[in-house]
């Protein structure tokens, strides 16, 4: 079972006025009122926070369902835009794991992996013991799930009040955060080469190539970070 006090101290740790939960709820506002513009019902866009629960994922899906595409080619396109989170996964859980917790825990709570909840967690670890780190994982998805939620009908009922500038505002609030988190990270060699790498090589793969600059500017920009990184940052 799920230790209801750590639980409720990581629903807790989402609180505060510089929490990610903040810009998650701004996004999640936005993208609300853009599913009633685009014609989704209210049940059609909480279904979407509900089990999709990444906003660049659902902004795909959207479009290509509106576009027509197949049920495949959606899945395809929202599995390439989420696969950002593996990193996240990969970083986080060995951190979080333990040996007395059940497998089925880790299993369910992937499901809570997104930026905001990472960041929160990754903040926050080292104050709990490394058994009941799950048990406040937990907390920590469950509460910025809800948010999401929350946020998606708010912004759904809200969509006649919000112009299109406006939708915009607050549809980039959680990537400038996020950004804003890495640039204050940036106390390694190797963190600090792939964020200055990445600003540089990202507009210079759009000039090239619009819908693949993210992924090749990241890419390239992250592995070499990781070899130079390897040889001389230590």
């Amino acid at each position: 079972m799920i230790n209801s006090k750590y639980f409720f101290k990581g629903v807790q740790s989402v609180k505060g006025i510089d929490s990610p939960a903040l810009a998650l709820g701004a996004s999640l506002i936005a993208i609300g009122a853009l599913y009633k513009n685009l014609g989704f019902s209210i049940q059609q866009s909480i279904a979407s926070t509900f089990f999709t629960y990444a906003l660049p994922g659902q902004l795909v899906m959207a479009e290509s369902m509106l576009l027509g595409a197949s049920l495949l080619n959606i899945f395809i396109a929202v599995w390439l835009v989420n696969s950002r989170l593996y990193p996240m996964t990969v970083s986080l859980f060995p951190l979080i794991m333990h040996p007395n917790q059940p497998k089925w825990k880790y299993y369910i709570s992937c499901h809570f992996v997104a930026v905001s909840a990472w960041l929160i967690m990754k903040s926050n670890y080292e104050k709990v013991e490394r058994e009941n780190r799950i048990d406040f994982w937990f907390g920590v998805g469950v509460a910025t799930w809800s948010i999401a939620i929350i946020s998606t009908v708010i912004g759904y009922l809200a969509s006649d009040y919000l112009n299109k500038d406006m939708m915009i505002g607050l549809a980039i609030v959680n990537p400038i955060y996020f950004m804003c988190m890495m640039i204050g990270s940036m106390k390694t060699f190797q963190i600090s080469t792939s964020i200055i790498l990445g600003a540089i090589l990202g507009p210079a793969f759009y000039l090239i190539s619009a819908e693949w600059s993210v992924l090749y500017g990241g890419f390239i920009a992250g592995t070499i970070a990781y070899f130079v990184g390897e040889k001389y940052g230590k």
